[in-house]
């Protein structure tokens, strides 16, 4: 039968309108479009932080990248020379204070393998201002990073902020002495070469100055390398050269010698700027 259509149900509208209202519902359909009603969309699941809603997420966190450094240089040690200037209003209690806490350093950081400093003597005038050295040295490039980020390293600089004028860095790869001396006067010297210098040119300076003590008996322990320094604070100066005597009347008589002033005169045509500090080594 029919049941839309009956007599009953087309003469009596009101009873028309709850029958199909019942009909509708056991069917299962819609009652505004006689349509079976839209799935309810399942909500995302957030977390809110008060500010903005953030997505959780299952995924792993990305594995943090541990940087490879090579390992050093055979019969290498990795140096780190540092060197400051001191503002004028600055004590010699607050210089004091930062020499202290650096020599510190190498009992709270276990990467410094060897630790000297001294005051500048250089009687060459080409110091630029600075009057205090610091000779660090690591195993290899591993130990620097370790020591850079170190928290006491991190300590140290808040004792020198606000005191120190300039600060010039140099690292290079050294050579352990066989025998120390037992007393060092070091003579580090650092060349900034012009723009234009040739290759060539460079490699000359290079293989003249590490001829000299062969040349020179009153030098008793020689050195030297290229800046590899990541701390940007080498103002352009390329390469370092480490001298060692065991008096001041070795180097006196180091300066005026023959061979010396012969490397000089090689070294003249493209040199852009020299940096000369000498210290009596300290622990």
């Amino acid at each position: 039968m029919n049941l839309l259509h009956s007599k009953s149900i087309s003469c009596r509208p009101t009873c028309h309108l709850k029958f199909l209202l019942l009909y509708s519902l056991a069917a299962g359909l819609c009652t505004a479009c006689s349509k079976p009603p839209a799935p309810t969309p399942a909500l995302p699941v957030t977390i809110s932080n008060n500010t903005e809603a953030a997505s959780v997420s299952n995924d792993p966190e990305p594995e943090k990248e541990v940087p490879e450094f090579a390992p050093a240089p055979e019969g290498k040690v990795l140096r780190h020379a540092v060197f400051f200037s001191f503002k004028e209003e600055s004590s010699e209690e607050d210089v004091q204070r930062i020499v202290d806490a650096f020599r510190e350093l190498p009992a709270k950081i276990e990467e410094i393998i060897d630790f000297a400093w001294g005051t500048n003597n250089s009687p060459e005038g080409l110091d630029d201002g600075f009057t205090h050295c610091f000779l660090l040295t690591f195993k290899d490039e591993a130990g620097r990073a370790a020591y850079l980020p170190h928290e006491a390293h991190k300590a140290f600089g808040d004792v020198l902020r606000g005191h120190n004028d300039k600060v010039f860095v140099v690292d290079y790869w050294g050579t352990p002495a066989v025998e120390p001396l037992e007393k060092e006067l070091k003579h580090a010297v650092f060349f900034r070469f012009k723009e234009d210098a040739a290759p060539e040119d460079i490699t000359k300076v290079e293989e003249a100055f590490a001829a000299l003590p062969s040349k020179i008996d009153t030098i008793k322990d020689f050195e030297w390398g290229t800046n590899n320094s990541p701390e940007k604070h080498a103002a352009g100066f390329t390469h370092c050269f480490m001298v060692t005597f065991d008096s001041e009347a070795g180097r006196a008589a180091y300066l005026p010698h023959a061979d010396h002033l012969a490397f000089v005169e090689i070294l003249k045509p493209i040199l852009d700027a020299p940096r000369v500090l000498d210290f009596w080594v300290q622990e």
